[in-house]
């Protein structure tokens, strides 16, 4: 497995996609940096430009392999230059970068150089080298600002959506389920939730389910990360407000 499949695999990794002026970025990040931090004052990115991209900006599955191994050789003539801890992993606009924090940068740049005209000629690349005694990029850069589990759960079903080229543009329409302990509560619901301009496409009784009175409703909205979480924060809200439970949302791919 690449470096990259391993850590991604590994409990204390998160992927979550956000908006930038020039389109969708996808960040993954190593959570547990937040509670220990090796004391390296360092910054360190090392990117590269991958051949093929789909139009949203994200790597088609045929440069996987090309970005893996950028990723695996870096690392590994790191490892050889000076310790180092990987704090993060950055795609955006057909560009794969690797953020590390390091101890020592003496020959740092000449070292990676070396590699990369070695290994991946012909290839654009970016080494950039900061102090970042506080580690201020991985705190304002790569750690979400609204970290959640709720968040966690939009991010999944958006970077499946962008995998397959989405770029999550404009207004569509968006599918949520929400359930009730009574029908009653689910009536005063659908009412309220008229008043937001929903439509309440569907309603079902499932007598085996704790939340049995079920309702399937859907509204044109943006999908961008912030404005959905906004919206299913709200609808979570709303339905916790009367003992329901907010089930998810579901859209249509429309890759371009």
């Amino acid at each position: 497995m690449s470096c990259v499949s391993v850590l991604q695999a590994q409990d204390d990794w998160i992927e979550f996609v956000s908006m930038k002026e020039k389109g969708l970025m996808s960040i993954s990040v190593d959570l547990s940096l937040d509670l220990v931090k090796p004391k390296y004052k360092n910054l360190l990115i090392v990117g590269g430009r991958f051949k093929k991209c789909l139009k949203n900006g994200f790597p088609s599955e045929d440069s996987l392999e090309e970005i893996f191994a950028f990723s695996d050789s870096t690392l590994a003539s790191l490892d050889k230059i000076t310790p180092n801890r990987l704090a993060g992993y950055i795609t955006y606009q057909c560009m794969a970068f690797d953020v590390f924090y390091v101890k020592d940068t003496v020959n740092l740049r000449e070292g990676l150089n070396k590699m990369l005209e070695g290994n991946f000629a012909g290839v654009k690349t970016f080494i950039n080298i900061n102090w970042d005694k506080n580690w201020a990029y991985y705190r304002n850069s790569l750690y979400p600002s609204n970290f959640s589990s709720e968040f966690l759960i939009d991010q999944d079903y958006l970077h499946d959506l962008v995998l397959q080229g989405d770029d999550l543009q404009g207004l569509r329409k968006v599918n949520h389920w929400i359930y009730f302990k009574s029908v009653k509560k689910r009536n005063s619901m659908g009412d309220r939730l008229k008043k937001l301009n929903f439509s309440l496409d569907s309603i079902a009784y499932k007598k085996e389910t704790d939340f049995p009175y079920q309702l399937t409703i859907s509204r044109q909205d943006s999908i961008l990360p912030m404005t959905i979480f906004d919206l299913t924060t709200m609808l979570r809200n709303l339905s916790a407000s009367m003992t329901g439970f907010y089930d998810g949302w579901s859209t249509e791919v429309k890759p371009k």
